[in-house]
């Protein structure tokens, strides 16, 4: 048996194959994954075969009516997914050069700093006016999940639970204290002294589980002994978490330099209540294995010109 190369894998290997595993690993069998090809069953059988024997290992086995991939299954299709991931990335950086000035997709998270984003996004616009720039505003594992699939050049965000640390190159940008705040109606922002126990009573604007900064605040509550409030509302959505602590009096819990901004506007106020616990500095995260984009080497240049500054 030859040894594998990857010469040997490019030389065998069809896409048409990449996308019958990828379809099959999505819609979990072969009947389903052969329509959404627009081939028929025998037919996508046959290819799955032609795979394997290329290969030289078995990639599923019978399991009742469907079939169960084998470890060299798991393997191949988590690698193919890295593929469709590099292929949507250079499909949208062509699709941007053929309409004139190219395309950068950018996630980041609602508590990362917006200041170092926005500089960044600003300067390369100077330097670029025809470069599209598309931002996605996410939680950190949503974020992760679209740049493993391609759909982002990269993450200004967290590595999350579920994806691991060696399939990315990341650098830390800054970290992000948290503020307790509330709107300026509330009668709380006249309060010069707080205890977190006394806020219990109120009602509370919390981010999802399991976003980083509620397993925070979890933590934070247990720390001094007390639940999680019961009555509460949950977004990831800053904007919105504004608006209800405006509407319905509410507590919130924002990153401390956009409740500094907002406090400066007007819009709310932040109280005299310092927490014990401290989010993990956020990073600038992109896929190791995947070529980047000239608009996204160059972004991240500006990101750390404006961290400097």
């Amino acid at each position: 048996m030859a040894p594998m190369s990857a010469r040997h894998l490019l030389q065998r290997l069809r896409f048409r194959q990449v996308a019958l595993l990828l379809a099959l690993r999505r819609l979990g069998t072969l009947r389903a994954a052969a329509a959404e090809l627009g081939m028929t069953q025998p037919a996508a059988t046959q290819m799955l075969q032609e795979l394997e024997a290329a290969l030289e290992l078995p990639l599923f086995e019978r399991a009742g009516r469907g079939l169960r991939p084998t470890p060299a299954g798991e393997a191949v299709m988590a690698h193919f997914e890295g593929l469709h991931g590099s292929l949507e990335t250079m499909a949208r950086t062509l699709e941007g050069l053929r309409a004139g000035g190219g395309l950068l997709a950018v996630g980041c998270i609602p508590a990362s700093s917006p200041t170092l984003l926005v500089q960044a996004v600003a300067a390369l616009k100077r330097e670029q006016p025809l470069l599209k720039v598309r931002i996605v505003t996410e939680t950190s594992d949503h974020l992760l999940d679209l740049l493993d699939q391609g759909e982002l050049d990269l993450v200004i965000g967290r590595i999350a639970e579920g994806h691991a640390h060696s399939d990315y190159d990341s650098t830390v940008l800054a970290a992000e204290p948290l503020s307790l705040v509330v709107g300026p109606r509330n009668s709380r922002a006249r309060e010069k002294a707080l205890t977190l126990q006394a806020l219990m009573r109120d009602p509370w604007v919390l981010q999802p589980r399991p976003s980083p900064m509620r397993e925070l605040l979890e933590q934070e509550f247990r720390l001094h002994g007390l639940d999680t409030p019961r009555n509460l509302v949950e977004t990831a959505s800053m904007h919105t978490t504004v608006f209800l602590i405006n509407e319905a009096l509410m507590v919130a819990v924002l990153p401390a330099t956009l409740a500094a901004r907002h406090e400066q506007e007007g819009v709310l106020r932040v109280l005299p209540l310092q927490l014990h616990q401290a989010l993990e500095p956020y990073r600038a995260i992109v896929p190791k294995q995947r070529p980047m984009s000239a608009a996204a080497r160059r972004f991240l240049e500006l990101l750390n010109v404006a961290l400097a500054a």
